[in-house]
């Protein structure tokens, strides 16, 4: 089961390059705003795209979704952990918890 991870701690490594962020969403909602960096891996595309994604099992990866009552993040980041990846994170609060702290989001044009 993957750690939890709050929004400070989050921001902290994103500030500092240090772990892949990953947002559970379908891709309108990736494309509409995401965290800065992330990548999209829906819940449901985790066998599919996380070895192309996300190569080295040992690296930091924080999940997140749109917020707590939203299952994909947990979904998501249970099964990467079930795939061999050893340091996997959920942001449990989610997109709108970054969002209503008025942290910035990025955009697909």
């Amino acid at each position: 089961m993957a750690q939890r991870i709050s929004r400070d701690e989050l921001k902290k490594k994103i500030d500092e390059n240090l772990v892949t962020v990953l947002e559970a969403l379908p891709a309108q909602y990736y494309n509409d705003k995401h965290l800065p960096g992330a990548l999209n891996l829906p819940h449901d595309q985790v066998d599919a795209l996380a070895p192309t994604l996300l190569p080295n099992k040992d690296a930091e990866i924080a999940v997140y979704c749109a917020n707590s009552p939203c299952p994909n993040s947990g979904i998501a980041a249970d099964r990467l952990v079930e795939l061999g990846y050893t340091n996997v994170y959920e942001y449990y609060e989610g997109k709108d918890d970054w969002v209503e702290a008025g942290l910035p989001t990025e955009s697909v044009a």
